[in-house]
């Protein structure tokens, strides 16, 4: 019996000679240029899925101009906010996947010239502008702004010696947001119908405004710096849940309800950089921390009250009768 277990036993266990001819599968057993070779493989698996993303992203602007010159306006207005939807969450995978490289940067903003520059002004030509020749004028202006706006924006990202709080803003208007807001006639056009506001006038004169947003100095928020409080998820929830409700009956109200709320940010935004600019101290602080510290400064500042001084008249307090006060202070 003690002969059958040894026998097993030898059996089962490999040899001192047998294990050694046993290729290792861990990391410690591979050369060095197997080792490399995984670890290019995996870098160019990190970085597929969000290069994928851009790519798709161009692929729905440039079908949505397809789109628009076919007369289907509503696929080409919907293809345009996929692309923008696209764009906002291909620089947050890379970032979760460590997969950020200046290649996928270079690509990412040659997408958003493509789909936030070209593809807005040939809708906005194709579907209120075609055959004026001062629209595709004003159309190319659009479209250059637009391409200044990213050079900037590309220039901006390597200035390593600005300050902290100015990742928390842009400067102009982001190049998805532009291209929401110069599609606002089309929304208009397809709620309202035809008024004053698809006359070509009113469409190149918003055109240019908007292009001058996007290359202006105006800050505005970034939604990187932006975060939910616990308290305020409930509300929060809501108006995500009454976004998708318009989204479904009435998407052209929820792209005028958000054109006119994020217009109404920008005195807030602007406001919000004079102030952390003007206080040094409080460059490197995060934004909520920020907003903490300007919270309790007007806290502080209103309950300082001015002393206000009052004349004894209004006091109801005279002299006593009889009594007079000599140069010297004496009263007599």
């Amino acid at each position: 019996m003690m002969v059958r277990n040894r026998a097993s036993r030898s059996s089962r266990q490999p040899t001192s000679r047998v294990a050694g001819s046993i290729p290792r599968a861990t990391s410690a057993g591979r050369s060095p240029a197997e080792r490399n070779r995984l670890r290019r493989q995996a870098a160019a698996g990190r970085m597929f899925v969000p290069s994928a993303l851009t790519i798709l992203a161009i692929c729905a602007g440039l079908t949505a101009m397809r789109a628009a010159s076919t007369g289907d306006i509503n696929t080409a207005m919907g293809l345009v906010v996929a692309a923008a939807l696209l764009d906002g969450i291909d620089g947050r995978v890379a970032r979760l996947m460590g997969a950020t490289t200046r290649i996928g940067a270079e690509i990412d903003s040659l997408a958003d010239a493509i789909n936030f520059g070209v593809v807005p002004a040939m809708i906005v030509y194709f579907h209120l502008l075609n055959g004026e020749d001062l629209g595709w004028a004003l159309a190319l202006i659009y479209c250059c702004a637009i391409v200044l706006r990213l050079a900037r924006f590309n220039t901006l990202l390597d200035d390593d010696d600005a300050p902290a709080y100015t990742r928390d803003f842009f400067v102009g208007v982001p190049a998805p947001a532009a291209a929401i807001g110069a599609l606002l006639p089309i929304g208009l056009a397809q709620q309202f119908g035809d008024g004053w506001w698809t006359s070509p006038a009113a469409v190149g004169g918003w055109l240019v405004v908007v292009a001058l947003l996007a290359v202006s100095r105006v800050p505005t928020a970034s939604l990187k710096a932006a975060k939910v409080a616990p308290s305020a998820l409930a509300a929060l929830l809501i108006v995500v849940a009454v976004a998708a409700a318009l989204l479904l009956t009435y998407p052209y109200v929820l792209m005028m309800i958000a054109i006119a709320g994020y217009a109404a940010h920008i005195p807030f935004a602007w406001r919000s950089r004079r102030w952390v600019a003007s206080r040094p101290e409080f460059w490197d602080e995060r934004p909520a921390e920020r907003r903490a510290q300007r919270r309790a400064i007007r806290a502080d500042s209103g309950r300082r009250r001015p002393v206000i001084k009052l004349g004894q008249g209004r006091l109801g307090l005279h002299k006593p009768a009889g009594h007079r006060t000599d140069p010297e202070g004496e009263t007599r």
